[in-house]
């Protein structure tokens, strides 16, 4: 991977700047307070807890039929002149598509009354930003529901209510416990499982295995019907 000198990028960028910019690596860069941070590449345990979130919450929309969209790497402006990239996003269809059809890189503007219904930040090395710096710019522009996943501490926090004198109301969990989502009630997962997931192509396998095995079953009783005499699909 080839990274730019700190030298060589821009001292500082507004925020109209910043959704044009162009890495000139293949770096991700967030804006805080006009300056660009690198972010660190993510470890592969850190890939994988992502994207089962995103698996586990796309499960969920769609049983709930809820009109709302997950996805990473979506930028959430925080400040004037900040924005943060969350690992994982949750938002409305119709703001989505709305990010898709202006120019620039897809940032939800707290500004312009875009708002997330729920970020996630899985904790990289530089666990202060997570803990102290994003949790206060998520509350600020009060997000209703901020995650913080940390497999290396093995916890979960589970974030709300940031409208408080005293920001967010935290809520923890550890291995053995159960996580839960107030703004999506009846979401929860196993934290022993976010922490260390199983590889979302399996969920699917799995998935796709016991959905076979449901129309076999619906095969074979139609067929026993057909030999009873019963037309199934008069039932």
């Amino acid at each position: 991977m080839i990274q730019v000198k700190d030298d060589l990028l821009p001292e500082q960028l507004s925020f109209e700047d910043y959704r044009f910019w162009e890495p000139p690596d293949d770096c991700h860069y967030e804006l805080f307070r006009g300056r660009l941070i690198r972010m660190d590449p993510p470890a592969p345990l850190h890939v994988t807890i992502s994207q089962f979130l995103v698996y586990q919450w796309q499960q969920y929309l769609v049983s709930q039929n809820l009109s709302l969209v997950v996805r990473t790497e979506t930028g959430v402006r925080t400040e004037t002149s900040s924005s943060r990239i969350p690992d994982v996003t949750i938002c409305t269809q119709a703001l989505w598509e709305k990010l898709s059809n202006r120019p620039g890189g897809g940032i939800l503007d707290f500004a312009q009354e875009e708002m997330p219904r729920l970020v996630v930040e899985v904790v990289s090395s530089n666990w202060r930003e997570d803990y102290l710096r994003k949790r206060a710019e998520y509350a600020i522009i009060q997000v209703p529901e901020y995650w913080i996943v940390d497999y290396v501490r093995q916890q979960v926090w589970v974030l709300t209510n940031p409208d408080r004198p005293e920001g967010y109301e935290v809520v923890k969990r550890y291995p053995g416990e159960v996580v839960e989502s107030l703004e999506f009630p009846g979401f929860s997962l196993d934290v022993d499982e976010v922490l260390n997931p199983p590889f979302v192509e399996d969920l699917i396998r799995q998935a796709q295995s016991e959905q076979a095995t449901l129309r076999n079953r619906a095969d074979s009783m139609a067929a026993k019907l057909r030999e009873l005499g019963v037309d199934p699909d008069a039932l």
